[in-house]
């Protein structure tokens, strides 16, 4: 198995985690506020699956891994780390004390609870750079992108948690940022049409395929424009331990 191979096997777990915290946080939050929908369907769970669809969270996955094996890339090889997408958690707006507020705050939980594992994910490579026999060199070859099997050899359980969490930091990130591009049916259209007036929020609700189009072929991009920079600002921050 081939460094590069075994990296998007990690990330292939990491995205599985990552997606099921975001809709068991939207889940979370919806109950809290008085809306037991997701509780009650079992979807307040890190359990992958009861958030898995066959589609988003196995097949494109798995296409953007064996893939390239058999000269098949998928938009353009998928970048450096995995996507896909899970089940909607279930939300009844009219469960909540404060239909506006709540929704917004329930929609807000997915991609916070991504932010904020990957804060978390940071803090522990920054203690595996500190403390672990190896740790520094191999959080910064991750960081830079530039693999070293011979490390690799020498890293024993140090380079696979190292992979474990840069994963999650690069794959929460991005499932955060997507989500908030405000187009059907993404978190960031649901937050956005709550200010919209009634009629524009009719003509938004039926952009339908059109929504989906523009997410295949500009969801990417502005994705990248917040992405880029945030990476940025982690990658800065390993480099420098």
């Amino acid at each position: 198995m081939t460094p590069a191979f075994a990296i998007k096997i990690f990330q292939f777990f990491v995205l599985l985690f990552a997606l099921s915290l975001k809709e068991c946080a939207h889940g979370w939050m919806a109950s809290r506020l008085g809306d037991p929908t997701a509780r009650m369907l079992g979807r307040v769970t890190l359990n992958p699956a009861k958030h898995i669809d066959p589609f988003g969270t196995i097949l494109i996955p798995l296409i953007q891994i064996i893939g390239p094996m058999v000269g098949f890339t998928l938009f353009g090889g998928g970048g450096f780390f995995l996507f896909g997408w899970a089940k909607p958690t279930p939300i009844t707006t009219r469960n909540f004390a404060k239909p506006m507020r709540d929704d917004i705050l329930s929609t807000l939980a997915g991609p916070l609870a991504n932010v904020f594992f990957a804060v978390f994910s940071l803090i522990v490579l920054v203690c595996l750079a500190k403390f672990a026999p190896l740790g520094a060199d191999n959080v910064h070859m991750i960081a830079i992108g530039v693999i070293s099997e011979e490390l690799i050899a020498r890293s024993s359980i140090v380079f696979p948690l190292v992979v474990i969490f840069y994963s999650a930091i690069t794959i929460n990130l991005f499932i955060a940022i997507f989500n908030l591009v405000p187009l059907p049916p993404l978190d960031g259209a649901r937050i956005l049409r709550h200010f919209l007036p009634y009629n524009a929020a009719a003509m938004f609700d039926r952009l339908g395929m059109f929504s989906l189009l523009l997410i295949f072929f500009l969801g990417g991009p502005i994705t990248s424009i917040a992405l880029s920079p945030a990476l940025a600002l982690f990658n800065a921050i390993l480099s420098s331990i």
